[in-house]
This record gives structure tokens, sequence and C-alpha cells, in this order.
């Protein structure tokens, strides 16, 4: 329901993932000798090559090369991609459950903070014997307010037990405040309880 970039995120995990393979493999590899002779050939020609290239990049007057204020500006770049990256993990969280302006039967606005369905739902579920924890969130879902259930449950309790008493809440949730807001339950499994995971949207 959030925003997170997730094929972005595995499109990075993956390159970072083989880079590191790669190189773990090449330290390897040059233990034998043959790899290590041709790792030491391939360094000193690109040595060489770098080399060369600085000098033929070498600013007008002075003993550097323009190449270090291009590799300063990309690096820049990199931290600013990395930053946007990382602000944009977990994304689309909202801070209001419901938003009504009218004038029925007086006139005004009325906004319900999406800490009272997080807070009254979690408070609820906190006293279940069977769920091991338990977490409420509000998210942005298709531009409008969608809640999040997250139920941990104990081993040997049965997922949809757990769904449809959940739902029970969020229906009795809804009563209460006179709002239908659309709900995902995620029921999963922590290190408690075995490796099941079951989802239902309401």
């Amino acid at each position: 329901m959030n925003q997170t970039p997730r094929t972005l995120n595995r499109i990075l995990l993956a390159a970072v993932g083989l880079l590191l393979m790669s190189a773990g493999a090449l330290a390897m590899a040059l233990g034998v000798p043959a790899v290590a002779r041709w790792w030491r050939t391939v360094a000193e020609r690109a040595g060489a090559a770098i080399g060369n290239l600085l000098d033929a990049t070498t600013l007008p007057g002075q003993r550097d090369s323009w190449l270090w204020i291009v590799l300063t500006l990309v690096m820049a770049l990199v931290v600013l991609l990395l930053v946007s990256w990382i602000a944009n993990q977990g994304k689309g969280r909202s801070g209001t459950l419901a938003y009504h302006d009218g004038d029925d039967p007086v006139p005004g606005s009325v906004t319900l903070n999406a800490a009272v369905a997080e807070q009254a739902l979690k408070a609820a579920l906190s006293e279940r014997v069977d769920l091991v924890n338990s977490s409420v969130a509000t998210y942005d879902f298709r531009g409008k307010p969608a809640l999040r259930v997250r139920v941990f449950p104990r081993q040997g309790v049965a997922p949809y037990v757990v769904a449809e008493e959940v739902s029970t809440l969020v229906r009795a949730l809804d009563e209460v405040l006179g709002v239908q807001t659309p709900v995902l339950i995620s029921i999963s499994a922590g290190a408690r309880s075995r490796f099941t995971r079951a989802e239902r949207v309401r």
C-alpha cells in the first residue's frame, strides 16, 4: 500500500550483490598464480592509461586534470540521488483518516485524524492473547485513506479465525466513527510463530 520503489530497490540490491560476488570471486581467483600474473598486467596497463588520460586533460596553466572536477560533480550527483532514494522509502503514509466539508447540519469542516483509528485498533488487538504482536497504519491508497492492519498470530492459531475477528473489530470501528475505510488485513508469522502468511482485503 505504501509508495516504496520496490522494483528499484530490487534492481539496486541485485546490482550490488553481483558486484560484491564478482569482487569476492576475483579476490579468490588471485590466489592462482596465472590469474595473479594476468591481474598485475591488467593493473599496470590500466594505471598507464589513466596516467596518460590525466596528462592529456590537464587544465591550462595547472598541473591537475579537469577530470577531477567532473568526478567531484558526479559524486555530488550520486549523493543527491541516494538522498532522494532514501526519502522515497516508505512514502504514502497518511495522517488523515477522513475529511468532511459542508453545511449539513452546520457550516464547517471535520477532520478525523488517522491516529484515532490506529490507536483504537491497536488497543483492541493488544488485549488478544492469541497474537504475538500487531501494528496499524494509515496509507494513501488510490487517492483515498486506507488502513493496514498487520497481525502476528501465535503458533497453532488458525489464520482465518484471526481474519474474521479482526474484520469484526474493523466493522465495529466503522460503525463508531461513521466512516467506512478500505482495510488490508495482513497475517504474518514472526520469529515465535511458524513461517506462514495470509492476507485478506476487506
